[in-house]
């Protein structure tokens, strides 16, 4: 609620002054120009980053240094992505496909399997994607309405699959996006389409490759256009509004985790494909807390499925350093016990046990199990044991 109420003020205050821009003669442009060449546009930018470490003290979260560290660190990695989107990369009559979310910078408890590729398009244009499809295990190309950070979330206007595409002898393959029905392989857009997301899922990093994509504008510019006062000056409100959006968005989801803290209850799938999630998935996600000498055991018994896994974050909702850590399983990397059930021990140290994940210096976050293109959907089973018991479980390595 308190999202929604800050970004209908700011929306209110926005319409408010182009009317009063418009009474006194002036078009928005001469008003983009005055404020950027008076200073206005960055004075009010930095103020609006200033305001956005309201999330870090967001009820609920956590007030030690090293945890607030991290909310800062994740604050000045939400910049560093919405620069790139929304002044960088800009230009939906020349798209540039590009990671937004990666290796250093996270949000939403963004999958370390994915690939995630991004580019601003717009629903007033046509483009071909074209590529070849590899051997990644899954595939995916989404478009989405409205903004990270912006009110009203990523709703989808159109989602195609890997395994729906028509491929020639070569494994190569071409997609339309356009608002209209095309023959062949369409990604369908509306007239207020502004994202394309892409995702590419690993079963094994190290046996997989890549899909290859190009992207291009079929009736828009090979050059994006240069950049304009007014450009600039809407690109920073939108670089502040994801800083402020974002972080506020998942301070609250986690807030709200921690009623079931160390649970894993099924998450609203409305909720989960309002922020961009994928409609055949399934997402668990809660809160975790242990102390020292505390370990979390989860059990499940996966059903026949394309891709499931499970992935520890920090408190942020940022997966937590997947480069050097093992803070993820999934259905490849996993070890089963005979029956075909998993069992998961998350701890503070080695347990000696399958399927191991690591805290790596953490005492609570935020936690998601998924389970994809699911034949049923049985919820995880979760048990809060001290470490010492650990010893008595079966499956020791």
């Amino acid at each position: 609620m308190l999202k929604r109420l800050i970004f209908r003020l700011l929306n209110l205050y926005r319409r408010l002054r182009l009317f009063f821009i418009r009474l006194r003669g002036k078009t928005p442009a001469d008003i983009h120009a005055r404020r950027v060449v008076s200073g206005r546009v960055w004075d009010e930018f930095c103020d609006s980053l200033k305001a956005a470490g309201a999330a870090l003290v967001f009820p609920g979260t956590p007030r030690d240094a090293f945890q607030q560290a991290e909310g800062y660190r994740y604050l000045t990695r939400l910049l560093r992505a919405g620069l790139e989107n929304f002044i960088e990369y800009a230009d939906p009559a020349a798209p540039v496909l590009r990671r937004m979310v990666h290796e250093t910078v996270k949000m939403g408890a963004d999958n370390p399997d994915n690939y995630y590729q991004n580019a601003k398009i717009d629903g007033q244009y046509t483009y071909r994607l074209r590529g070849r499809r590899n051997t990644v295990h899954y595939l995916g190309f989404g478009t989405q309405k409205g903004d990270y950070g912006r009110t009203g979330g990523l709703a989808p206007s159109g989602y195609l699959e890997g395994k729906d595409l028509h491929l020639d002898a070569d494994g190569g393959f071409e997609i339309i996006l356009s608002t209209e029905p095309q023959p062949g392989n369409w990604l369908p857009m509306v007239p207020d389409t502004s994202l394309l997301i892409v995702r590419q899922t690993f079963l094994n990093q190290a046996g997989e490759q890549l899909a290859t994509l190009h992207l291009e504008c079929l009736d828009g510019n090979t050059q994006p256009a240069l950049l304009s006062p007014q450009s600039l000056d809407e690109g920073l409100s939108s670089v502040s509004a994801l800083v402020a959006g974002a972080s506020l968005l998942f301070a609250k989801w986690a807030r709200d985790f921690q009623q079931h803290s160390n649970q894993l209850p099924m998450f609203d799938p409305e909720v989960s494909n309002a922020a961009g999630g994928v409609a055949g998935i399934t997402y668990y996600h809660s809160h975790w807390c242990l102390a020292e000498d505390e370990a979390l055991l989860i059990r499940a018994k996966p059903p026949f499925c394309d891709y499931w896994n499970f992935q520890l974050n920090n408190y942020w909702m940022e997966s937590l350093d997947y480069r050097y850590f093992r803070i993820h399983i999934n259905k490849h990397t996993a070890v089963y016990a005979p029956d075909g059930s998993v069992q998961i021990v998350v701890a503070h140290q080695n347990p000696g046990l399958p399927n191991w994940i690591e805290t790596v210096g953490h005492r609570e976050g935020t936690m998601c199990f998924r389970w994809s293109n699911a034949s049923e959907t049985p919820t995880p089973q979760t048990q809060v044991l001290k470490f010492a018991e650990l010893s008595q479980l079966p499956n020791k390595i």
